[in-house]
């Protein structure tokens, strides 16, 4: 119990918790204590189809035409080095949830995969659109390579050529597809 000579500061921490600050008249402050709410919470266990049927939802949600067009938008004729800034700002714009992405572009296979994105085996010779490869970091390319195919052409920062951009050896690519597009 807190008598009347203490002050208290209570601050939602957390939805099912409150953190209590008692301070003392003589100014010194107690360690936060912990209170735990009156009402029971429930806890609801997240199952493979649950989390199946989540990306299920956000794959749906990606408008591909949305993400071409964008993308297209953005383009340049030269490279900018900002590839994962324009696919972020595509996939943004057409419907995906890029809330905590990587500032990397070797680094965006998690974020993919969160929004209904699976790896696949390179399918270059036969994408589809929004379709997006990742290149891994080099030693010429410390952050990496991503692109997003539009139905006609790979476009990243610029309006490439090829999906072929590093002129390295032994380049590793990691492909993406979405799942509702497989």
């Amino acid at each position: 119990m807190i008598h009347a000579h203490h002050a208290v500061h209570a601050h939602d921490t957390h939805a099912h918790s409150v953190q209590v600050h008692v301070r003392h008249a003589h100014g010194a402050a107690k360690k936060p204590q912990h209170v735990q709410p009156q009402h029971k919470v429930h806890h609801v266990k997240m199952t493979k189809h649950h989390i199946a049927h989540n990306v299920d939802l956000t794959a749906q949600s990606i408008n591909l035409s949305k993400f071409s067009n964008k993308l297209e938008s953005i383009s340049a004729r030269r490279s900018s080095e900002k590839c994962a800034r324009n696919v972020r700002i595509a996939l943004q714009t057409a419907g995906a949830n890029v809330s905590n992405h990587p500032i990397a572009a070797a680094n965006w296979g998690r974020t993919l995969e969160k929004n209904g994105y699976k790896q696949i085996k390179p399918a270059f010779n036969k994408p589809k659109k929004g379709d997006i490869y990742i290149i891994d970091a080099t030693s010429n390319h410390t952050y990496g390579h991503i692109a997003g195919y539009t139905g006609s052409e790979w476009i990243s920062d610029f309006r490439q050529n090829s999906y072929a951009v590093y002129k390295e050896k032994d380049v590793e690519y990691h492909y993406y597809r979405l799942e509702s597009a497989t």
